[in-house]
């Protein structure tokens, strides 16, 4: 066991009272979640920054020493990555994306470039035992996920947001909805279900006036995937449906078709019959009937908005309506007409 200093706590790791002077063991299991320190090899101009557990981002530089989690990752837009087999300090990894995901890197989107190069220094150890000098691996998350604990959401609405890809749009839309239903006299729940472990999201929808917030990592899952991706998602609508909100607005983050279980998730009957509200985010018309149809066809879903940058001017309005017979607001230019519209269907639905 030995010593280091700590420059960056990367937002992965929010749950654990780390401080700058963390301790550190040579021994590193290879699982999902263990937080590691490393130190960056190189500098970049471009995907370089890390959110910290107080939301903030920061530039990373080279000599930086970064406490992570080790996970993969499997973006489109990304880094892809798997989870190493073995480690040891000395040793090279990559890190894979913004939150703090540790992991090999398979494959880099240009768009983003090569990733950030780090050496391992060891696995942080945490102290759980009162009064005992005994260190065990340090993990991310606060509680433990139970695939069959029990799922009620107590009749509280859920307004699920489902994207044809990442970046289409889906948190500006849960921010605009969040935002407007709270100034009608909404007390709104959020929660991020699907993706790789990132709390912007959920940050952005506190700042919009989300009154709870939860996302997958607080159960300690970096990535999600088919497997866990249900019981996630039960868990944080379970979870937040304690506290009797009025509406509960759902972040399923990526794509209908990627890697991070959307789809397991919408095939679960007991979410699906929790889902009050469907609004689909498409980056353009052909993936917004693309997205309808797989909601319509292969869920039995029929979505009631779409929004995303399919709708940044007329013609893709248009185009939705007259394609798919869909209503299509803009979330960041019409962000009120939106909430409303959202507002009326949960009165109708209520009636």
């Amino acid at each position: 066991m030995k010593s280091a200093v700590v420059d960056k706590i990367a937002s992965v790791a929010q749950h654990n009272d780390l401080t700058e002077k963390c301790r550190l063991s040579p021994d590193i299991p290879c699982e999902e979640g263990v937080l590691v320190a490393v130190r960056v090899l190189n500098n970049k101009s471009r995907y370089n920054q890390l959110e910290l557990t107080s939301g903030r981002m920061a530039t990373v530089n080279q000599g930086d020493v970064v406490v992570g989690a080790l996970g993969h990752r499997k973006a489109l837009r990304g880094y892809s990555g798997h989870l190493p087999e073995q480690l040891q300090p000395g040793d090279t990894i990559q890190l894979l994306n913004v939150g703090g995901v540790l992991g090999i890197c398979d494959s880099a989107n240009p768009d983003v470039g090569p990733p950030f190069d780090c050496e391992v220094l060891g696995t942080v150890l945490s102290f759980p035992y009162l009064g005992e000098r005994i260190g065990v691996p340090a993990r991310s998350g606060s509680a433990s996920l139970e695939h069959d604990a029990p799922f009620d959401t107590q009749g509280v609405p859920v307004i699920a947001l489902a994207g044809t890809c990442m970046d289409s749009g889906k948190t500006a839309a849960a921010c605009a909805i969040v935002g407007r239903l709270r100034h009608l006299g909404f007390n709104v729940a959020a929660c991020k279900a699907t993706g790789v472990s990132l709390r912007r999201d959920v940050l952005a929808m506190e700042d919009a006036g989300a009154s709870d917030t939860m996302i997958f990592s607080d159960f300690g899952i970096v990535t999600t995937t088919a497997s866990n991706g249900p019981a996630l998602t039960r868990a944080l609508l379970h979870g937040l449906a304690q506290k009797r909100p009025d509406a509960i607005v759902l972040e399923l983050g990526d794509g209908l078709l990627g890697a991070y279980g959307v789809e397991a998730i919408l095939e679960d009957e007991a979410i699906r019959k929790a889902l009050t509200i469907v609004v689909l985010c498409a980056n353009d018309p052909v993936s917004a009937w693309g997205g309808a149809r797989i909601l319509r066809e292969q869920f039995n879903i029929e979505p009631a908005v779409v929004s995303g940058p399919a709708t940044d001017n007329d013609v893709g309005i248009q185009q939705i309506d007259e394609r798919m017979s869909l209503p299509a607001v803009n979330a960041l230019a019409n962000g009120v007409k939106l909430g409303d519209m959202i507002a009326g269907l949960l009165k109708k639905e209520a009636a």
